[in-house]
């Protein structure tokens, strides 16, 4: 509900990055059983790990950087996510971070990264770059043969062909099918935004910006974020300046999003920006930081920003992915390739596709259960905190025995008290209970992530389909908003249209 002093929901109802710290997910698994799952032709053990809502590709790209470090795996990632904007972007991360070096050097991929995942505006350099990446994808989309052999990682199989259909679609409209920054203007809609958000308090946003990073993210462990870089990405959502201000001036359109609104009694697809205006980026990886002098302190003042340790980090962890990579890296496992350039490991047998992520139809969840080689498949489930209503006993069932659970918390969100975040984390400690998981024993204490396992006992109580309980209602975060099959062709920012699902987000937590 909108009041004078604004709806007091940032959160949005589209998610672009993740509002916690990227994981390695082999840290989080169960140890390798290597009596269990062996690859029979090498013997190599396989992960499966199924993700919802993780959105930006951060903990799998963690998880890969970070392979030598493990046992030889192979890994089977199934991303469920609720728009296809989401599964987009994913490809284009990808497509980014595997890009041949000879064409495109560290330096300016980890740039191009940072700009297109977090950033409202590009550069025209990056946006030209967009316009090809989507350009290419939007023609690999609709041929499984050509898709197979060029991004040989990638699986869309199982994906409905009006989603396929659509999936192009939003790769087109990316690549400039609706030419003008009028298709898609985000000044105008990031400003509609912040009033809708701010209410009254508009005019005094820079104050309100300055209590949540103080009062709020600094509190809460994000101490990192400098008021400069928060304040400009409260004021205009770029918060990776790297070059000159000036420079950034083109829409960055994988922001976009379609939903059906609305407007004068009748039902109207608009396409415009549903996403985050509270947070910002900057939490995933830009609040910790493998080599701990990034975050020391001066006077107790941070001597690095978050922008600054976002971009180490993906530069660092870009410079591990590019193993995965193009060339002669690409024909052998990199836990080999990453272990002969430190002496770590001994050479060994060639591994081709070693690892494969598998986009899943949306609103699956509920569903994977039926299939049987979904059930009981799963080591590791991750839950983002805007899907945590989907957690479920029929979900659960997908998890292996001894799999474990690992949902994200609230704790970045700042429109959230103090009692509101007991009151989630409580919840789902009570819907991963009745969804057959108990606390993970040992599990170091967390108030970005809850963990669980699933135990023995539930995993035995199987479900019978004639009495499956039914989902959970979303009243943990926001509610899911309704996905177009086709990309909207209308633009509308009428007031009617501004009403986002998410302003239900206060009631139904405080419910």
């Amino acid at each position: 509900m909108t009041t004078p002093a604004g709806s007091g929901t940032g959160f949005g109802s589209v998610s672009w990055w993740g509002l916690s710290p990227a994981l390695d997910l082999q840290a989080e698994s169960p140890p390798v059983d290597p009596d269990s799952q062996a690859d029979i032709e090498h013997g190599t053990p396989q992960l499966d790990v199924l993700l919802l809502g993780s959105v930006d590709g951060r903990h799998l790209l963690r998880t890969l950087a970070r392979a030598a470090l493990w046992p030889r795996r192979k890994f089977q990632f199934y991303v469920l996510e609720n728009n296809l904007e989401a599964v987009a972007r994913h490809m284009l991360v990808f497509s980014l971070v595997l890009e041949d070096p000879a064409k495109m050097g560290l330096q300016e991929r980890s740039e191009t990264f940072l700009e297109v995942w977090g950033n409202t505006l590009l550069r025209p350099p990056v946006a030209a770059f967009v316009r090809a990446q989507a350009d290419r994808l939007a023609h690999l989309v609709p041929e499984p043969d050509r898709l197979a052999e060029q991004l040989p990682w990638l699986r869309l199989g199982t994906l409905k062909f009006r989603e396929r259909d659509a999936l192009e679609a939003v790769f087109r409209f990316w690549a400039g099918g609706e030419k003008g920054p009028e298709s898609f203007p985000i000044r105008c809609l990031w400003d509609m935004r912040l009033r809708h958000y701010l209410g009254s308090r508009y005019d005094a946003r820079r104050g309100v910006s300055d209590w949540d990073l103080h009062m709020k993210l600094h509190d809460r462990g994000a101490r990192v974020i400098h008021i400069r870089e928060f304040r400009r990405w409260r004021d205009t959502g770029v918060a990776f300046e790297l070059r000159d201000s000036s420079a950034y001036h083109v829409p960055n359109r994988t922001l976009a999003s379609g939903r059906l609104m609305s407007h004068h009694g009748e039902r109207v697809a608009v396409r415009g920006y549903w996403g985050d205006i509270a947070t910002g980026p900057f939490v995933a990886f830009g609040i910790e930081a493998d080599d701990e002098s990034l975050l020391r302190t001066s006077n107790g003042q941070p001597i690095k920003t978050a922008g600054e340790i976002t971009q180490h980090n993906v530069t660092e962890l870009f410079r591990a992915m590019a193993a995965w990579g193009c060339g002669k890296a690409a024909q052998q496992d990199p836990v080999e390739v990453l272990g002969q350039a430190d002496g770590t490991q001994e050479p060994a047998a060639p591994s081709r596709e070693s690892f494969t992520v598998h986009f899943l139809p949306l609103g699956s969840a509920q569903t994977l259960h039926h299939k049987s080689c979904y059930k009981g498949r799963f080591h590791l489930l991750y839950m983002a905190c805007g899907m945590v209503h989907l957690l479920s006993p029929e979900l659960g069932a997908c998890v292996a025995p001894g799999g474990r659970l690992i949902v994200e918390l609230a704790r970045y969100l700042v429109d959230l008290q103090h009692e509101q975040l007991q009151g989630f984390t409580t919840r789902v400690a009570e819907l991963a209970q009745a969804a057959g998981f108990a606390p993970q024993p040992g599990a170091r204490p967390s108030e970005t992530f809850a963990r669980f396992y699933r135990s023995q006992d539930s995993a035995t109580n199987c479900i019978n389909p004639a009495v499956e309980s039914k989902p959970s209602a979303p009243e943990v975060l926001a509610p899911k908003p309704e996905v177009l099959d086709q990309p909207p062709e209308v633009l509308d920012s009428s007031p009617e249209a501004m009403n986002l699902p998410s302003e239900d987000l206060m009631q139904s937590l405080q419910g």
